[in-house]
């Protein structure tokens, strides 16, 4: 027989777990700052309406555990696709790195799934868009992907290469987002896959990337 100790352990896990899935949902659904800790508590079966500051604190601290949370398996599958890629020259090998990760954790977590939406939300919030550009930017992987990229066009100025990384993040979370919430919509009746926006993605963020620079000429007075 478990003891006491072991069963409030279990509980107060679970009590975490359910917080973060209805949180997540919620966030996704209708934005970081429109849910409060009350509608959490209620749609993860709580009934003390303080259990989200209990378990997690402030509200921004609950963001980076819903991040966490999906942040492991990503990297992981990065780290696996990194490794096979290190000594590579061809763009759409490092970008297929920056997708694919994402893409093939979504599609492991079968439908539907909140996290794309949920972190299409987190970038767009001005508050916390700050905060999770620097937790992903703490990840060495994805850092090695971006310094993958940039080799790939040693000719690009660090203000085109800075101009287009944000357009590519946008592109991939944005686009996962809207497939995530098409692929809710029609459940197992969807003729769409991740594999297929993947491919969709790298070929447009390799377009993105390799597209031509207008230069502009500074007249003079």
């Amino acid at each position: 027989m478990a003891s006491p100790r072991v069963l409030s352990t279990d509980r107060s896990t679970g009590t975490r777990d359910a917080i973060l899935t209805a949180a997540e949902k919620l966030f996704a659904e209708y934005g970081m700052f429109a849910v409060s800790n009350r509608q959490i508590s209620e749609a993860a079966g709580q009934g003390n309406t303080a259990a989200v500051s209990y378990h997690f604190g402030s509200k921004t601290d609950l963001l980076r555990a819903i991040e966490a949370k999906h942040h492991e398996p990503i990297e992981h599958l990065r780290a696996q696709m990194v490794e096979l890629t290190v000594d590579s020259t061809d763009m759409r090998d490092w970008v297929s790195c920056l997708v694919r990760p994402l893409t093939d954790h979504l599609a492991v977590l079968g439908n539907p799934t909140w996290y794309a939406r949920f972190a299409a939300q987190a970038m767009a919030d001005p508050a916390y868009h700050a905060i999770a550009t620097k937790d992903a930017l703490a990840s060495p992987v994805l850092v090695q992907t971006i310094e993958g990229i940039n080799r790939c066009l040693p000719d690009l100025s660090g203000h085109v290469r800075a101009q287009r990384n944000v357009m590519a993040r946008n592109l991939l979370m944005h686009t996962c987002a809207e497939h995530e919430r098409a692929l809710a919509g029609r459940g197992r009746r969807s003729q769409l896959s991740w594999p297929m926006a993947a491919d969709g993605l790298i070929d447009a963020i390799v377009g993105l990337w390799q597209a031509p620079v207008t230069h502009h000429s500074i007249k003079k007075r």
